[in-house]
């Protein structure tokens, strides 16, 4: 079977950001012919939208997948669920955790589950620059390079993290 990477973005705002975000990533290591290969800094954020709510905490993951883009996006939505992400009826609202498939291999895809890459990856922040640490050099389909799409983006609303021992 053929080995594909995958780009996943991270949020959290809710229960210890910093902890969600690290036991997503342990969890995307348990996906089914997956592999973990590499992850970005964590990043804060400033939250999209008018809901007044906690900054956010965002990171990217590298994967190799053997599962096809519609598998991996049910994965994703089913370790949402593992990890306690509750049904939201308020966009760009509060979120335990939020894991997004922004890139999978090459596909351009225009599904009512699924858009390939993700919709919002050229105009957030909190995505690129994590991704950019990533995979500068990685071609989003019908966008151009990460390095490029990073540096078209305001830095505003947005910081690294420092790599902090995680409280207990």
């Amino acid at each position: 079977m053929l080995w594909r990477p995958a780009y996943v973005g991270l949020g959290s705002n809710l229960d210890n950001p910093r902890l969600q975000i690290e036991r997503a990533l342990t969890a995307l290591e348990s996906l089914p012919r997956t592999r973990l290969q590499r992850r970005s800094s964590m990043y804060g954020s400033t939250p999209m939208g008018s809901v007044v709510q906690s900054d956010f905490v965002n990171a990217v993951a590298v994967l190799e997948t053997q599962l096809e883009a519609g598998e991996l996006l049910n994965a994703l939505r089913a370790l949402e669920r593992e990890l306690g992400r509750s049904a939201s009826t308020e966009r760009w609202g509060p979120r335990r955790i939020d894991l997004d498939l922004l890139v999978y291999a090459q596909l351009r895809l225009e599904g009512t589950q699924l858009q390939l890459p993700h919709p919002g990856i050229v105009v957030r922040n909190f995505v690129l620059y994590p991704l950019n640490e990533v995979a500068p050099e990685l071609e989003v389909p019908g966008h151009g390079r990460v390095a490029e799409l990073a540096a078209q983006v305001s830095p505003e609303g947005i910081w690294r993290l420092e790599d902090e021992a995680m409280p207990p």
